[in-house]
């Protein structure tokens, strides 16, 4: 049966073919939550799997009266799914994780005791990555390029691994935003945030379902998000592209005059130059429109007002708190 006690802690998890991991995710964050003396309860997203994470789910809720899941009607992105749990938590303080056990639920005690001791906000960074090279320094720049374009203070290893208060929870939800960018919304929510750092651990089973254009896509979403500075660095170039522009045009005109009067100067042939100036200035107009064009698609993509995920089943124990779960939930 459902408990009418409104649990201290809510660990929400989203899921996309994790089935190897569940049970033993499932164990040792309720072994941690015990350690913790907090009654609390497990919200287990399924993003649409297809590898049968669903059905071990239902399995351990039917064991376990404090699990519960809502299963989406497909694929909604990971935020979709961390966003899809926090509005059927009701816990007075939320922790959002990964279902892959690289994020140590060892780590839940400590940020339970930050929470009672004041903090709003326990984030969590990385000490290590298990990235390559290549895409490792990639999500640096892109970390850094975040934060001055923003002026978050968002830095390299931040994760969706977090603590938040239900205050914080409320706030959250009440953005009406399509395209969300968790990390960057939290932080620009303010509160009293407190940081700590974990050792990424070793995938257990299965692989990453976070592939590289995923990667770029949430990099582009959390930018476009929080800053129209591209947008203004386009202005600027635009204004000294038509500053060189008009000097290179009176200078041809002094020289067309010149040639004119016999005083020795030629009009250079520039059909090379002039080519590759034409070239080079309209990939420039072209990428600032490529920009523009972001900026409008999530204007465009705002507007439609399509529901930020859709919720094909869910657990009964919920029906009581949640009865309208099992409606199309918009973005609000």
């Amino acid at each position: 049966m459902h408990s009418d006690v409104t649990p201290t802690c809510s660990v929400v998890f989203p899921v996309y073919d994790e089935a190897g991991n569940l049970e033993l995710l499932y164990q040792r964050v309720h072994d941690e939550l015990s350690r913790s003396g907090v009654s609390y309860e497990m919200i287990f997203v399924d993003n649409g799997s297809s590898d049968g994470s669903l059905e071990i789910i239902k399995e351990l809720s039917h064991k376990d009266s404090n699990v519960h899941f809502v299963s989406l009607s497909r694929n909604f992105g990971h935020q979709g799914a961390l966003f899809a749990g926090m509005n059927y938590t009701r816990g007075n303080a939320v922790i959002t994780m990964d279902a892959d056990l690289q994020h140590p639920p060892s780590l839940i005690p400590k940020m339970i005791q930050l929470w009672q001791d004041g903090s709003e906000v326990v984030f969590t960074t990385k000490k290590n990555h298990r990235l390559n090279p290549i895409t490792g320094v990639q999500v640096k720049m892109f970390y850094w390029l975040m934060s001055k374009l923003s002026g978050l203070k968002l830095s390299f290893g931040q994760s969706d691994f977090r603590l938040i208060d239900r205050k914080v929870v409320t706030a959250l939800l009440s953005i009406n935003e399509y395209r969300k960018f968790l990390r960057g919304t939290v932080q620009w929510l303010g509160f009293r945030q407190t940081g700590i750092e974990y050792q990424v651990d070793e995938r257990y089973s299965g692989i990453s379902k976070f592939s590289y254009k995923a990667l770029f896509s949430f990099a582009v979403d959390g930018i476009l998000a929080f800053s129209s500075l591209p947008l203004r660095w386009f202005t600027a170039a635009g204004v000294l592209v038509a500053a060189a522009g008009l000097c290179y045009a009176i200078a041809a005109i002094i020289i067309g005059i010149l040639s004119k009067l016999g005083g020795g100067m030629t009009v250079p042939p520039g059909w090379a130059t002039l080519a590759a100036t034409i070239t080079f200035f309209g990939g420039v107009q072209l990428l600032g429109i490529g920009i523009l064009g972001e900026y409008l698609s999530r204007v465009f993509e705002q507007t439609k007002g399509r529901p930020v995920f859709i919720v094909r089943e869910f657990s009964n124990s919920l029906e009581k708190d949640f009865p309208d779960l099992g409606r199309v939930l918009w973005s609000k």
